[in-house]
């Protein structure tokens, strides 16, 4: 409502006048999740892209550890490095991989710190898209590190049984579990106060279950009570079912339980992560 200067008279817009004004066109339909989660994901590819120095962990430390292992226990435990590296290779691989996925943890502490999530709350989207996107991002940096480790060891004679089928089946099998298991550091991420937090809580969690596995030995050659714990690990199942596919000879027991963990911990710690994040 306004009121001219030269007569006095009080003018009111009508409503079809400040609907045109401030609405000239249709509102655009809300985003689904899919194309939200997307776009979240893309996201996270573009904050690598910027920062390149973010991929060193998924191309240097696999062949590091590739390398490492292979010359350095291949003789003592196999009796030379390249038969050693037909058992050790789908471990490493797996190793590698799950180790980088606590980085997820640290982009969500880093996007809380700056403040980023206050941002992200306020949005009509779906709200666990925000989550579902770093992930989606990640999976890249999982498929860079797979296929870093698994050319070296081509090149280092690496020879899969089950060829390129067994081999790739192998690697998806190991970003779905990935994944799935990365929502174990978003809940860490939004929980703890701090990078550094979310990172010394990363690392007691990954080495034993990394280290205390099938990854480097056969657990038959371990302590009775030590095979207790490897037995039940998620990880000596993981690489059982890796190296089967690898192998062309396909462990129906293992895959079954991969996918029962993963299962485990989408919902668990998913939800426990939206929670926190509707919390937050």
């Amino acid at each position: 409502m306004s009121t001219t200067a030269e007569t006095g008279t009080t003018y009111e817009p009508a409503t079809d006048a400040l609907a045109t004004v401030l609405a000239p066109g249709a509102r655009p339909p809300r985003p689904s999740a899919w194309s939200a989660s997307i776009t979240f994901g893309w996201r996270a590819v573009l904050k690598i892209k910027h920062v390149p120095e973010q991929l060193f962990d998924v191309t240097a430390f696999p062949l590091m550890m590739t390398l490492m292992f292979t010359y350095l226990f291949g003789g003592a435990l196999a009796g030379s490095p390249t038969e050693y590296l037909q058992y050790l290779l789908p471990g490493i691989m797996v190793t590698s991989v799950v180790m980088i996925t606590m980085y997820t943890g640290l982009e969500v502490n880093k996007d809380i710190e700056k403040g980023v999530f206050d941002r992200f709350r306020t949005l009509p989207i779906w709200r666990p898209a925000t989550m579902v996107g770093y992930l989606l991002g990640d999976v890249m940096r999982y498929t860079i590190a797979s296929t870093v480790i698994l050319l070296v060891g081509l090149v280092m004679g690496f020879r899969p049984s089950g060829g390129l089928v067994g081999a790739v089946l192998g690697i998806l099998l190991l970003l779905g579990f990935s994944f799935a298991f990365s929502w174990v550091w978003t809940m860490f991420g939004l929980l703890l106060r701090s990078e550094k937090s979310v990172m010394g809580v990363s690392m007691m969690v990954l080495f034993p279950l990394t280290f205390l596995s099938n990854v480097y030995v056969q657990p038959e050659t371990m302590p009775g009570w030590l095979q207790v714990f490897v037995n039940l690990n998620p990880i000596t199942h993981l690489v059982a079912a890796v190296r089967s596919l690898m192998a062309g000879t396909p462990d129906g027991g293992a895959l079954i339980l991969v996918l029962v963990w993963s299962v485990v911990f989408i919902g668990a710690f998913g939800s426990i992560t939206m929670r926190l994040y509707n919390r937050k």
